[in-house]
């Protein structure tokens, strides 16, 4: 039975070795074989060839998928300046992808940023692409209180941003990901399905069932229809059946959640 909401793999989730090794076209046709819905197109494993955008919208297209472009940059540099070339390009990226959906991470955004949502709300009102906030791995921009500042600061600019909720990036900052779910589900368009685990001196990214985090209840927090992605390590020896059971896997976790 299909779940009630579009599957999207993120292609970090190969490895960046062999992601470069084989191009994101590759995986991208390797996604919709395995039957899913979208594919997170990675700005940080972008060849830089000329037409590449183009070929991965096509393929993009040809396939019937959905698609999210991630842009690497953050939206605000470390003295708190908005970053308007990442953005420009991160936009432009999206565009040239005809993916409705860019992803970033707000950076260094703080007291002296709030005059720059102005600026960011005229370029998003020209530009027919939908900006989602990334809680990512920094106290800066993946913290409960330094996300809240800033949607607190857009919605009194009148600027309505939604939320890509990573599951497992709470961890690498010492949060609660439920506590953070309650905090932030209003305003997530798209779930990053990614468990963690604690390894000597780090966290690691695993499938949701291996996770440290009670998935069952944060997924039950959040809104059950927006798109979920796998973003976490998928490597073997028979990679699309691999990938094909990790779809099966997240489809049916609505039945166990």
């Amino acid at each position: 039975m299909n779940s009630s909401y579009p599957i999207i793999i993120s292609l970090t989730s190969f490895g960046a070795s062999e992601v470069r090794r084989h191009g994101q076209r590759w995986f991208v046709e390797l996604c919709q074989a395995a039957g899913a819905d979208g594919v997170e197109i990675r700005g940080e494993l972008l060849q830089g060839r000329g037409g590449e955008l183009a070929e991965l919208a096509a393929s993009v297209r040809g396939g019937g998928l959905s698609c999210v472009y991630s842009c690497p940059d953050m939206l605000w540099d470390a003295a708190g300046a908005l970053n308007l070339p990442a953005l420009d390009h991160g936009l432009d990226s999206a565009l040239a992808l005809n993916a409705p959906v860019l992803k970033m991470s707000i950076g260094a955004f703080g007291r002296a940023s709030r005059d720059t949502l102005a600026v960011l709300q005229q370029r998003l009102a020209r530009q027919d692409v939908r900006l989602l906030i990334e809680n990512d791995q920094t106290a800066s921009a993946g913290s409960v209180d330094s996300l809240q500042y800033f949607f607190q600061a857009a919605d009194a600019c009148g600027l309505d941003l939604g939320m890509t909720f990573d599951m497992g990036n709470w961890h690498w900052v010492g949060e609660c990901p439920l506590q953070a779910a309650q905090a932030f589900s209003a305003r997530v368009r798209y779930v990053h399905c990614k468990g963690a685990q604690r390894q000597p001196g780090r966290w690691v990214a695993v499938p949701l069932t291996d996770s440290a985090a009670p998935w069952r209840a944060i997924l039950r927090a959040l809104p059950g229809d927006m798109p979920r992605a796998i973003e976490y390590p998928l490597a073997g020896e028979d990679l699309p059946a691999l990938t094909r059971a990790a779809i099966d896997e997240l489809r049916n976790l609505e039945n166990k959640s």
